[in-house]
């Protein structure tokens, strides 16, 4: 997966990781330009975002507190023994490539190893460098080292003037060694009916998930399926940062990377320097509670996609205004009769059609195109849909596909405090279902974490306590982590303050004006915005 495809000819700066997403830039490093777009993190797995530069900045305190707070405690993190250097090696303008050991199980640092494949760009102004800023782009299955290859397009000048910008693989994703892998093909599983209404269709579900598991523990085996907790992960983190000498460093994580940074803050506080988290999913949720929610925010994205379709007769999906209903029109009719594209790809049916809407709510400037390919399926060309579930998952020209969607359900999985069995499962689809009518139906491998091949691992609360301020930062149309996700997140964690910004995507940072400055002014010198912060 690391290195595929060709790298286009460089571009000037984008104006979002969102808008990285949608430029079609080709796959760098482990991470494809589109991926950006798969940062759903639900725990249930039953849901498998250009955009407009924003000005103004409003708060609804008008001081700005200047500073840190001092950290409170020590850190909690599992013992990680001696660590190993890393060998930089350039491999590009101001870019740096190298692998770091660690133990895959961290409680036997003398145990058995893995690599994790880093990235850095070097900071611009090496006499006024602060040190290192760790970044992860989400999933969790992502891999990171984009961030670093294409960092002027993602970052803004001052971060890239005084940070060298450290990406990584986490463990068992991209080009990190070994990586988890559970199947060569997933159309098998997405082309199977997501919305079962018979006994028949809901056991051809439980048997997709029992293949993909027995996949699981045959292709990437049970001790790696074992150890790829976010938990795990953020220990990593701890490891990196001993590697590149810094006593405290700081952090940059976007959807679930917030959620990996927060793991990290709670576990290794002192080791805290400044930690922005980028479009959060709420900590320590009630299993149903976060399923619940997340369908509902996918929902409540997909009505404002009708509303802006039915205020505009251009719209290829308009219908005289009533987009909602040609929409379900067209789902209807993919489930009853699939549409045929090509002999050696499954049909277009509901399932690969919920995996193209999903891909196009992450952000509006793929609204058109939503409504353009909802159009021809009516017209039964389902080419348009097939299209963007290829583009979502990563299926590369040959056919093959990314194992980020492998990584993501194991991942996940793991970190499961939700109790183990399909009762469990059936009864909190039932309630998405209710909660969430036009997409909370569709189920993606549903049983998978309830039968899981290893335990959970061990729950941790997040609280980041002593770590001092972490500036939480959201947007308000955001259909994947909500707002109201990332607040929760502010409000759990010790230090938390809280920024919003008035945006129709997913990832916060890059939107506005406002917004950049907040971020780029906490992290470059600490200057901690005033809690409830709203830049529009």
């Amino acid at each position: 997966m690391a290195g595929g495809g060709a790298r286009p000819e460089p571009l000037k700066r984008t104006r979002s990781l969102a808008d990285l997403s949608a430029t079609g830039l080709g796959r760098f490093g482990a991470m494809g330009s589109r991926a950006v777009r798969r940062a759903s993190r639900t725990r249930l797995v039953g849901a498998v975002a250009g955009a407009t530069l924003w000005a103004g900045c409003a708060a609804t305190d008008p001081d700005v507190m200047v500073g840190r707070a001092e950290p409170l405690g020590g850190n909690q993190g599992e013992p990680t023994g001696a660590v190993n250097s890393i060998d930089w090696e350039d491999c590009g303008p101001s870019l740096e490539c190298g692998r770091l050991t660690v133990p895959l199980d961290h409680a036997d640092p003398e145990g058995e190893t893995i690599e994790l494949a880093l990235t850095r760009w070097l900071a611009r102004e090496e006499g006024d460098r602060i040190g290192s800023l760790l970044v992860n782009p989400g999933g969790p299955g992502t891999g990171g080292l984009f961030l670093a290859e294409v960092a002027d397009r993602i970052y803004g000048d001052r971060l890239l003037d005084r940070f060298d910008i450290v990406a990584f693989d986490p463990r068992g994703v991209g080009a990190s060694s070994p990586v988890i892998d559970c199947a060569a093909d997933l159309d098998p599983f997405f082309s199977t009916d997501p919305t079962p209404d018979d006994a028949a269709e809901t056991e051809a579900l439980e048997a997709v998930g029992e293949e993909f598991i027995a996949g699981c523990v045959e292709r990437s085996g049970l001790e790696l399926l074992s150890h790829v907790s976010t938990r795990e992960a953020a220990t990593d983190l701890d490891l990196i940062r001993r590697a590149l000498g810094e006593e405290q460093i700081s952090y940059f994580g976007f959807s679930y990377g917030s959620e990996l940074g927060a793991t990290w803050a709670t576990l290794f506080p002192d080791t805290v320097r400044a930690a922005v988290l980028d479009s959060a999913a709420a900590p320590n949720p009630d299993g149903t509670e976060q399923a619940v929610e997340d369908a509902m925010a996918l929902d409540a994205a997909l009505g404002r996609f009708f509303a802006d379709c039915a205020d505009d007769p251009s719209c290829a999906l308009n219908d005289a205004g009533s987009p909602a209903a040609a929409y379900t029109e067209v789902m209807e009719a993919l489930e009853r009769e699939p549409i045929a594209v090509d002999t050696s790809r499954p049909m277009v049916n509901e399932g690969i059609a919920f995996v193209a809407v999903i891909s196009a709510l992450y952000d509006s400037l793929s609204w058109p195109r939503l409504a353009l390919a909802l159009d021809d399926a009516r017209s039964g060309d389902g080419t348009g849909l097939l299209e963007m579930y290829d583009e979502y998952l990563l299926r590369d020209p040959s056919g093959a596909f990314s194992n980020d969607f492998d990584a993501l359900l194991a991942i996940n999985c793991l970190d499961d405090q939700n109790p183990r069995g399909r009762e469990f499962v059936d009864d909190v689809n039932a309630e998405i279902g209710q909660a969430a009518p036009l997409l909370g139906r569709n189920q993606v491998l549903p049983y998978v974490c309830s039968d899981w091949p290893v335990p959970a691992a061990p729950d941790l609360e997040l609280t980041g306590a002593g770590a001092g301020p972490i500036v939480v930062i959201g947007s308000t149309g955001d259909p994947i982590t909500s707002i109201a996700s990332s607040r929760k997140m502010a409000d759990a964690l010790e230090g938390g303050v809280f920024v919003s910004v008035e945006a129709e995507q997913h990832i916060a940072y890059g939107v506005s004006d406002c917004g950049n400055s907040v971020v780029e002014d906490y992290l470059i010198d600490l200057v901690v915005p005033a809690d409830g912060t709203v830049c529009d």
